[in-house]
């Protein structure tokens, strides 16, 4: 018992100086702790006042946006931003663009750093899917030393409202091909010109490549050398397109409608179709209006059809057919290539239709361009793995067929057709646009 107490007592002791050595170590280690963060609290103060001295010394960046005059639907345009360092040493910076509301982009940021009194031109893209006004917001830059503790906004208030415009950036490559001759490195085929649809224009001298069914004898005898007649197309030819308002053409396809993709198609079309000094003409029906423009072969008539299709609204009710058989009867006076956009998606659809459609073509030359569903295209494409691909397989399967009966009805019925993928539509309209021609119809 007494060496139980003992042992007790002793251990008690050695405790006791065990808890009072570690007040003092614990003593020691928090008043080196202590000292330390009052190191650190001192560096951290000083560090953000240089840092603040640094990025308030003066207003440092210089920016700027630069924008085109206006916007091509459906395109990639390119959006430029300046920006200049006039510091003395080099920032890390966070541009924050507000662009148009229309594009729902909430995240745009580009970070870059510059040098000491650089400066570098950036880019980023914009692909508009409609028409209309697009307002471009404040541009505002965060600047940060490599110190990093504070960041300074600089706000250049550069509000700035743009036209979208149908896609001109496609006419004019377009143009371009047209007027080099290279249509077919696009997908334009190259059309053998049937018949004798040309007007004489000179005698010349025979190249090889000619053709010598043109060798004119008598010039021939007289000069000596193979001559030939050189003749150029028939022009003045009435082209006009007339576009469905309604709402079969808001269905979209990779962001743009259906109305979209016929109005960017139309300038093309009425851009080639001066180039190749035929009348150029623009009519719009719906339920209740229409635009027209009138054909005229200019080249300046391109900006009034330009404006027209920029300035086209609708509320995609159901088109009135009749409506537009009497429009193009009151405003064309002769016989004209009638390009007319709009979509059938059953034969039902088509069979209401017809009666205006074939009134129109005995009057005039008529295409009926309508657009094939690139997602079913995709579903029948697929592999069916269950029962209900099979189902969903087969309904695309139908609708496809309908597209290819209307075809086939139209056609029985004189009226020519395009029956395209959206995208694919330019190329497919001159394409028939240069057949027809070429086999002397227009």
């Amino acid at each position: 018992m007494k060496f139980i107490k003992s042992l007790f007592f002793n251990n008690r002791f050695f405790l006791s100086i065990a808890l009072v050595s570690s007040s003092y170590v614990l003593g020691y280690f928090y008043s080196s702790i202590q000292a330390i963060g009052d190191i650190l609290l001192i560096i951290l103060g000083v560090s953000s006042i240089a840092d603040l001295l640094l990025l308030y010394s003066k207003d440092g960046i210089k920016a700027e946006r630069l924008l085109p005059k206006k916007l091509s639907n459906g395109d990639d345009n390119e959006i430029y931003i300046t920006c200049s360092n006039q510091y003395n040493f080099p920032v890390s910076l966070t541009i924050i663009d507000e662009i148009p509301i229309q594009f729902q982009v909430r995240d745009f940021k580009i970070k870059r750093t510059l040098d000491p009194n650089d400066s570098k031109k950036l880019s980023y893209q914009l692909r508009p899917t409609e028409r209309g006004e697009f307002e471009f917001g404040a541009l505002k830059i965060y600047a940060e030393t490599k110190i990093g503790l504070f960041s300074r906004r600089f706000v250049f208030s550069e509000k700035a409202t743009l036209p979208v415009f149908p896609s001109f950036k496609q006419m004019r490559k377009f143009e371009m091909y047209a007027i080099s001759n290279r249509l077919t490195d696009i997908g334009v085929k190259k059309i053998r010109r049937l018949g004798h649809t040309m007007e004489f224009d000179q005698i010349k001298e025979y190249v090889r490549g000619d053709d010598i069914r043109s060798l004119n004898w008598k010039a021939t005898a007289r000069a000596n050398s193979l001559m030939i007649n050189q003749y150029q197309d028939e022009r003045s030819q009435q082209v006009v397109n007339v576009i469905d308002m309604g709402r079969v053409m808001k269905l979209p396809f990779d962001g743009l409608s259906l109305l979209e993709y016929a109005i960017n198609t139309s300038l093309v079309i009425s851009n080639i179709t001066l180039i190749k000094e035929d009348k150029a003409g623009l009519i719009t029906f719906s339920n209740n209006r229409s635009v027209v423009v009138k054909p005229e072969k200019k080249r300046t008539h391109i900006r009034k059809i330009q404006e027209a299709l920029y300035n086209l609204k609708t509320n995609f009710l159901e088109s009135d057919f009749q409506r537009m058989l009497v429009s193009l009867r009151t405003h064309l006076n002769q016989r004209s290539l009638i390009l007319l956009y709009t979509n059938f998606e059953t034969y039902s659809g088509m069979e209401r239709q017809l009666p205006y459609l074939q009134r129109l073509a005995a009057d005039h030359l008529l295409v009926v361009v309508f657009f094939e569903n690139t997602e079913m295209t995709s579903l029948i494409e697929q592999d069916s793995k269950t029962i209900e691909d099979i189902y969903t397989k087969t309904i695309a399967e139908k609708f496809s067929l309908e597209k290819r009966q209307i075809v086939k009805a139209l056609n029985q019925r004189g009226i020519h057709t395009i029956l395209t993928p959206p995208k694919e539509l330019s190329v497919n309209a001159i394409n028939k646009y240069l057949e027809l021609k070429s086999r002397g119809l227009i």
